[in-house]
């Protein structure tokens, strides 16, 4: 049982990680047979939200996006997991990287292809910035998924 507030952070952070695969089929590609890239915005913003949402269990929304690199194309026909970590924690933001890698869907092996940070504000009930982490913190320590 984690037992100061940095290592409940840490347990936090890890028990935050979400993971999301995606088949990539032709409706969701360009005219170069590519994922589009607003698509994988789209899919990258909503497994950071998850993420940051698991970390805190607090009403969370996106402020921004942050150094988005295409590393390598996603074809159709491929697969692609998108991985999210909550990297930095402040007193009302979470920061949230994700990865997305992709795989041939006939091959083993993969690459990553994107990366992106997203920042969120977690807010309360008159949708003002509060603290990501509640004063009842401390019991969310037991919390297993």
């Amino acid at each position: 049982m984690a037992n100061t507030l940095e290592e409940i952070i840490e347990n936090r952070k890890a028990l935050s990680q979400t993971r999301v695969t995606k088949a990539i089929f032709p409706d969701r590609t360009n005219h170069h047979d590519t994922l589009f890239g607003g698509t994988a915005l789209q899919w990258m913003d909503e497994v950071s939200f998850i993420a940051a949402t698991r970390f805190s269990r607090q009403n969370i929304v996106t402020v921004s996006s942050d150094k988005i690199d295409f590393k390598h194309p996603v074809p159709a026909g491929s697969v692609v997991e998108l991985i999210a970590d909550v990297i930095e924690v402040g007193r009302t933001s979470i920061k949230v990287r994700v990865d997305m890698y992709v795989e041939d869907m006939y091959k083993d092996g993969c690459e990553k292809a994107i990366t992106g940070n997203f920042s969120f504000v977690a807010i309360d009930e008159n949708r003002k910035p509060t603290s990501v982490l509640p004063k009842d913190f401390l019991d969310l320590q037991d919390y297993e998924h």
